[in-house]
């Protein structure tokens, strides 16, 4: 459970073949970088849909929606081409890995809306945190000294982002927070999940599920977009395809433990995004809480390969 933001329906580093360590180091980190780029793009189409950048602002139902709309349509298309030989999949894990996926990109998609793209980001580093505190009672997992302190030091960024006291909590930092338990949990169903089905068909059920999940809670929301929420909305669905591949080829190529520092670079683009399209600067204390939370999780991250070495 040691990647940080790994972008919903692509498969977890145990589902993929793992090869020997730093096989294909610099691709391996060129991919990686390419997948922390467009997952802060889809964060960055997220905010430009639910603000009055494109039209009226869609509710975040709506984005969700058509994030699953054209990745699906996206990786459809691919398994129509390759035509993979698929296996029966295990649609109770798969179901419910996908409705915490897709609450937790919605939850995500609120939150980029009403908070800077830097702090929501790194909110959602905790995602790995609560995986590893939700391990405890559903996968019966023991958790020692050196990863409580990483969860502890996370926590005390996710105190400085979230600034209670401050004149009253953000509501959009309380939405990343749930996105990150949401994705945290979806953490539990991967592993259940991991190692028994092939890439492109986990791929393809999961946004196939969550294409059906979105399409029934989007009834209650729908409003008419307009040409522009369109080309926004099958943007944000082939960016987030674009980023699944590039994040299975990144771990396909070298040991996860190597590649997940890498993925910390989501922040940096969705800073570097928000400040060029919105003139949004993170402050001082967004910084520092970004930074805690990037220390605790590249702690975990670190225990994390220190256990999986000795268990080698």
């Amino acid at each position: 459970m040691t990647a940080p933001l790994t972008p919903q329906g692509a498969v977890p580093p145990a589902a993929l073949p793992q090869p020997p360590q730093a096989a294909a180091p610099g691709a391996a980190i060129a991919f990686m970088v390419a997948a922390t780029a467009f997952i802060a793009g889809t964060t960055l189409l997220a905010k430009a849909l639910g603000t009055e950048t494109l039209g009226p602002p869609l509710h975040p139902l709506q984005v969700s929606f058509g994030r699953f709309l054209f990745a699906w349509l996206v990786i459809a298309a691919t398994a129509a081409a390759l035509r993979p030989r698929l296996t029966r999949p295990d649609l109770k894990t798969h179901t419910a890995r996908t409705l915490c996926g897709w609450s937790g990109v919605t939850l995500m998609f609120a939150a980029a809306a009403t908070i800077p793209l830097a702090d929501a980001t790194a909110i959602s580093f905790l995602n790995p945190i609560f995986g590893m505190i939700l391990a405890i009672p559903l996968l019966g997992e023991r958790v020692g000294p050196w990863r409580w302190l990483a969860a502890a030091i996370a926590f005390a960024g996710a105190l400085i982002l979230i600034r209670p006291g401050q004149g009253g909590i953000e509501p959009g930092a309380l939405l990343a927070l749930g996105a990150a338990l949401a994705l945290g949990l979806e953490l539990i169903f991967i592993k259940r999940l991991s190692g028994w089905e092939r890439t492109l068909q986990i791929l393809l059920v999961n946004n196939s599920i969550g294409l059906g999940i979105a399409a029934a809670a989007v009834i209650w929301v729908w409003q008419p977009p307009t040409p522009q929420q369109w080309i926004g909305m099958a943007a944000i669905g082939t960016v987030m395809a674009a980023a699944q591949f590039f994040f299975v080829s990144a771990m396909a190529r070298a040991d996860a433990s190597f590649v997940t520092p890498f993925s910390y670079l989501t922040l940096v683009f969705a800073a570097l995004y928000d400040a060029a399209l919105f003139g949004t600067l993170p402050t001082p204390l967004s910084l520092l809480g970004a930074a805690t939370i990037i220390a605790g999780a590249a702690l975990l991250a670190w225990r994390e390969r220190v256990n999986r070495r000795r268990a080698a």
